[in-house]
């Protein structure tokens, strides 16, 4: 059920501003195109609603400090800087007592730490694969889990940071690996056992009992990306890559362990949970995007969506309903 003309912002980290500030393409890698704006504006307003293009922290500062209320925020922002860039906004907006779409502070600062996610969800009694926190050199050599491993920061997204060095053999490429990250992205390194099998990512939307898994679509990399989804993958991945939806036995599974993960971390209204098989064939999790991308073309949730046969617009209609129903 939609409530009529409401007025909402929409908040976003625009990639052609930063690029424009001078940031690196990679650093501004998961930032959002004018195209995915504008889908969404496209469909709020053609629900009857007033949409005003607000943007990043900065500008919802200003606005707030104005005096500007809203009836819903839809938010998209990812933040810049440090553990809570992407709760941010949700927290100014909690202080103001503004509705926002997705994910609370609590949810958003624990999912971008990937160490932390992985202990509430063991905590849960999810299966995730065993992992060390590389916080300084020192650290390296007090590793003692079987390899292969598996190397990548600990609080980045889009797979920033992850590239075919990312798979490790032995000790001397452990070393390499987590020096080399340590070195470009200033924060720990998750140590994690390789998983050799199978790759999906899980779509949810709603929140709580309300949640529901909305497709597993298997990942499908080419010979010469030797099962690393990396960051030049994700960014290049038609002819690299190939997407699949999936029902069999397996991906029942992923799909039950990803929304019982979701539901342990109280994400809201809409995201994505990755996970991956053992040799034995047992899912693990191995992440969470409780914000996860909404480009209409590229992104993974609208991808499976669209593979369905389903419309953006009624992606963006189901996330928007799901905020409302919560909010009331």
């Amino acid at each position: 059920m939609h409530q009529l003309d409401m007025h909402i912002a929409l908040t976003y980290d625009l990639k052609t501003d930063y690029l424009n500030e001078g940031y690196s393409a990679e650093a501004a890698a998961e930032f959002d195109s004018i195209e995915t704006i504008n889908a969404i504006a496209e469909v709020l307003e053609s629900l009857g609603h007033k949409v005003e293009r607000v943007g990043h922290v900065r500008a919802l500062m200003a606005a707030l400090l104005a005096g500007k209320k809203w009836d819903l925020v839809f938010n998209i922002a990812e933040g810049l800087h440090g553990y809570g860039r992407e709760a941010l906004i949700p927290a100014l907006l909690d202080q103001y007592e503004i509705p926002y779409t997705f994910s609370d502070p609590l949810v958003l600062t624990a999912a971008l730490h990937k160490a932390a996610t992985k202990q509430l969800i063991r905590a849960a009694g999810i299966a995730t694969p065993e992992f060390a926190l590389v916080s300084t050199p020192e650290d390296i050599d007090a590793i003692r889990l079987p390899y292969p491993l598996f190397a990548k920061p600990v609080a980045e997204g889009t797979s920033k940071g992850i590239t075919q060095t990312s798979r490790i053999e032995n000790a001397a490429e452990l070393k390499n690996t987590c020096l080399g990250l340590l070195k470009q992205f200033n924060q720990p390194v998750l140590v994690e056992t390789y998983l050799s099998g199978r790759e999906f990512t899980v779509g949810l939307l709603g929140t709580g009992e309300k949640a529901e898994v909305v497709g597993v679509m298997e990942i499908h990399l080419s010979a010469k990306d030797k099962g690393i989804y990396a960051f030049e993958t994700k960014a290049e991945y038609i002819g690299r890559v190939e997407y699949s939806l999936s029902n069999d036995p397996l991906a029942k599974l992923s799909a039950e362990l990803a929304l019982k993960a979701w539901r342990a971390l109280n994400c809201r209204d809409g995201g994505r949970v990755d996970v991956r098989a053992d040799a034995a064939g047992k899912p693990h999790f191995i992440e969470i995007n409780p914000l996860a991308g909404l480009n209409p073309a590229d992104s993974d949730l609208p991808i499976m969506w669209r593979m369905q046969g389903k419309d953006y617009r009624d992606l963006v209609i189901r996330i928007l309903e799901s905020a409302q129903t919560r909010c009331r």
